[in-house]
């Protein structure tokens, strides 16, 4: 296998002052979370709970705006979740757990799955077929969508982590200390392709027949992302992350990709894996799974209830919604604007503006209701006004023309 030159450093990341891309959403747990899928831009679900205690299920119909507990029955710890349908999902984890829903995430039945190994990934590939993966090389299969599941021989004993098929035949695992594995008839039999070192891999992921990802561990603490574009037989190191793992990879196309790991860490592509660059999560917890609903809606998920959100991709201005204390005008604007603040005088009230790629460029501290900013030194372009007190915070776009 070849090695790539990227090396990313991310000890440094969260003293950047830059615009977050990504925001802290309100879970309602401190429980860890191990997968993240939604339906649609605002319909989606998040799974975990305590390793050896009962599963947790999250579900939001707005974009992530507010979470509900959903009952889970009596599930184990749920470490994977996934939708081949809007209405119908899946769910696995620990003793074998499987439940389904039918009904978009707000009632679940158990299905059995004929183990008791912990699974740790479950991927359809249409409504009827799908497969899941788990400890001690463990693959079940089910062609009537879960009603019955049956186990596969995948040639290993090692603890398999993520599993996906790029077609109704084609399809990889990886897990830990093994070599990446393949099928090329639906799952009857798996063979060996390479993985340098016996690598630790925690997720795969294809963009296309050829072209796919993988990400986990080479060693201690010391993240990688390989990359395929001949079906699995050769991998190339994309990126080496000094001190962090990567738990989770996933592509919006076959240029855009983004990935997540350990103490916050998050990474985004922009020309198919070539080059890696960090992203400002705000945390430092470890970060477990990435979902992309279309391009620019995001969400990852990990622990200590965390769920963060992008409505952009990840990148420069945040899409702003529902305002309430802010309001600006003229947009577009040319040398000034007016900002209007609902009751905010009795508080300490900041603004801050950033450009596109996310750098701050004016700060001030508003003394009145309404005030008048000064932009003559803004360049063309698209801005973000955040405006914020101790008790809330809003952001809207500002277009700048010259």
């Amino acid at each position: 296998m070849k090695k790539a030159a990227i090396v990313i450093t991310l000890l440094t990341a969260f003293t950047i002052t830059a615009n977050a891309q990504w925001t802290q959403q309100v879970s309602g747990t401190a429980n860890d979370l191990y997968s993240v899928c939604f339906t649609n831009n605002k319909t989606g679900l998040a799974v975990g709970g305590s390793i050896t205690g009962p599963g947790e299920i999250l579900r939001t119909i707005n974009g992530g705006t507010d979470w509900a507990k959903q009952p889970s029955g009596k599930a184990k710890c749920l470490v994977s979740v996934h939708f081949p349908k809007a209405n119908t999902g899946y769910a696995v984890g620990m003793e074998g757990t499987i439940i389904k829903t039918v009904n978009g995430g707000t009632v679940w039945t158990a299905s059995s799955s004929g183990t008791t190994h912990g699974l740790t990934s479950v991927y359809f590939i249409n409504a009827k077929v799908g497969y899941a993966a788990g400890f001690s090389g463990t693959i079940i299969k089910t062609i009537d969508g879960g009603a019955s599941w049956t186990m596969q021989t995948s040639g290993t004993i090692n603890d398999l982590y993520s599993i996906y098929f790029t077609d109704a035949y084609v399809g990889y695992a990886v897990g830990i200390n093994c070599p990446i594995l393949k099928t090329i008839d639906g799952g009857t039999h798996w063979t060996r392709l390479s993985n340098e070192k016996n690598n630790t891999l925690y997720s795969i992921y294809f963009t296309d027949a050829n072209t796919g990802y993988a990400a986990g561990y080479t060693g201690y603490n010391t993240g990688t992302i390989q990359k395929t574009t001949d079906g699995g037989i050769n991998w190339t190191e994309q990126a080496s992350v000094l001190n962090h793992r990567i738990f989770s990879v996933y592509f919006t196309n076959t240029n855009i990709g983004c990935a997540v790991g350990g103490y916050g860490t998050i990474l985004k592509t922009t020309d198919g894996g070539t080059n890696w660059t960090s992203q400002i999560s705000g945390t430092t917890n470890d970060l477990r799974a990435v979902y992309f609903a279309d391009i620019n809606t995001g969400f990852i998920a990990g622990d200590n209830g965390t769920i963060l959100n992008t409505w952009n991709g990840g990148t420069g201005i945040e899409e702003i919604r529902e305002a309430k204390h802010l309001n600006i005008y003229p947009d577009p604007a040319f040398d000034a604007v007016t900002l209007v603040l609902d009751n905010a005088l009795n508080e300490d009230v900041t603004m801050n503006i950033y450009n596109e790629i996310g750098e701050l460029v004016k700060s001030e501290l508003l003394k009145q209701n309404q005030v008048q900013i000064n932009i003559r030194d803004l360049k063309s372009g698209m801005y973000m006004v955040e405006v914020k007190t101790k008790k809330w915070h809003e952001k809207q776009k500002l277009v700048v023309q010259k």
